[in-house]
């Protein structure tokens, strides 16, 4: 996942506003695809997506004004992002702590070994 981060536009501005989102979660954008229009105290800038991918996430709403820098929008593989980490299968045993001397436990203990003489 690359997430694209509100760049400077060249007017030496630190902050700029949401303006439209032209693209939605899930739409497919290639590299130049607009995908926002921002304004600074200066313009109105429609901003060009610098990755190819699916949108993962609009991570800033319209009519928000945020510094240079901060992510504004995730863009990336879709079926990674959709993929879920899989659960053990029910049934499958859980792995215990085994200490030194075999007992079997979550905490390890704090007790002395176990001497034989």
């Amino acid at each position: 996942m690359s997430e694209f981060k509100l760049p400077d536009v060249g007017e030496g501005l630190t902050e700029a506003e949401i303006v439209a989102w032209k693209v939605k979660v899930g739409d497919v954008v290639a590299i130049n695809d607009i995908v926002v229009e921002i304004e600074t105290a200066k313009s109105l800038v429609e901003l060009p997506s610098p990755f190819a991918g699916t949108v993962l996430d609009l991570m800033v709403p319209e009519g928000e004004t945020v510094p240079v820098g901060t992510p504004i929008i995730a863009i990336g593989d879709a079926s990674a992002a959709a993929a879920p980490t899989p659960e053990p299968p029910l049934g499958c045993p859980r792995a215990q702590v085994v200490d030194m001397v075999g007992h079997t436990g979550a905490q390890p203990t704090t007790s002395q070994p176990t001497r034989y003489t």
